[in-house]
């Protein structure tokens, strides 16, 4: 098959073959098959097959001051690991990460079950094989007797874990989204660390922005337990079902819920957004940890 370029711009760029501890200007060259970067003293060539993660917007401790929201992609070479850093325009990144997942998702083929859970409830769904496909801002499980998409901006939790499959243990992603209204769990099992890598980076790639958003809000004992008492009552309760003491003070506490983006008003009362779910996710992982 052919080899062509997906993607072509200059930006800012650095690497340990460079020999200097500073970005240098360079031109980024993406194909199906390999990252080229070249600068006018050389240039660093990573196959996409040695790339086993890649990093979106965070920075190592010492470049930190040289870029702001660059790509790291990281990559084995001589049976050692080394960092490749990208940063440029920003309709330029924004189409080179896309491209970039694309390429080394592209023969990934993964086991999959969704879904797994609908709100609390497991289902009886079956495992199949599916392949995986990247679009801006989702990601597709197709070619098994169910396809389905993930909206990477409704995705409210994950983790990694393993499963035994066939009586093999294989790394997977569990991860929890909200569709058509309900939260529900998909677990993906995939061939490798390398394939588990990849793919959970891409699908949380909004959920990390979603979070730093996050960091600053520090809810009060009220707040949480408002907040996990809609969750426990399906995502979406009435004043009556959340109610602790006074109904006066609850919907002064569901008024400050609503300005911070954690609540909004549903068909049958308040109903928790996407950053109330994960606010609650995370509030319960760490009880139960």
């Amino acid at each position: 098959m052919e080899e062509s370029v997906v993607a072509d711009f200059v930006g800012r760029v650095h690497a340990a073959s460079f020999g200097t501890d500073e970005p240098v200007t360079g031109r980024v060259l993406l194909s199906q098959r390999r990252l080229v970067i070249a600068t006018d003293d050389g240039k660093e060539t990573v196959p996409l097959s040695r790339v086993f993660d890649v990093v979106v917007g965070s920075v190592p401790g010492d470049l930190r001051s040289f870029f702001n929201d660059s790509v790291t992609v990281a990559y084995e070479r001589d049976g050692s690991r080394r960092t490749a850093l990208v940063e440029g325009e920003p309709e330029d990144m924004e189409k080179f990460v896309r491209l970039l997942f694309k390429a080394l998702l592209r023969n990934v083929t993964v086991t999959v079950r969704h879904p797994a859970k609908v709100g609390g409830r497991v289902t009886d769904a079956s495992d199949h094989r599916a392949s995986v496909s990247v679009a801006p801002g989702e990601i597709r499980f197709d070619n098994c007797p169910e396809p389905f998409t993930v909206d990477l901006s409704a995705v409210i939790d994950y983790e990694r874990t393993d499963r035994t499959l066939g009586g093999k243990k294989r790394p997977a992603l569990v991860f929890r989204h909200v569709a058509d209204g309900q939260t529900v769990t998909s677990i993906a099992t995939v061939p490798n660390g390398r394939a588990l890598n990849v793919l959970g980076r891409y699908i949380k790639t909004e959920y990390d922005e979603a979070m730093e958003e996050l960091d600053s809000f520090d809810p009060t004992e009220e707040q949480l337990e408002i907040l996990v008492s809609i969750y426990s009552a399906g995502g979406e309760a009435n004043i009556a079902d959340v109610v602790t003491g006074d109904v006066t003070q609850t919907s002064m506490i569901l008024d400050t819920l609503r300005e911070a983006d954690l609540v909004a008003d549903g068909e049958s009362g308040a109903a928790l957004t996407r950053k109330g779910q994960m606010i609650v996710s995370s509030y319960l992982e760490s009880v139960n940890a």
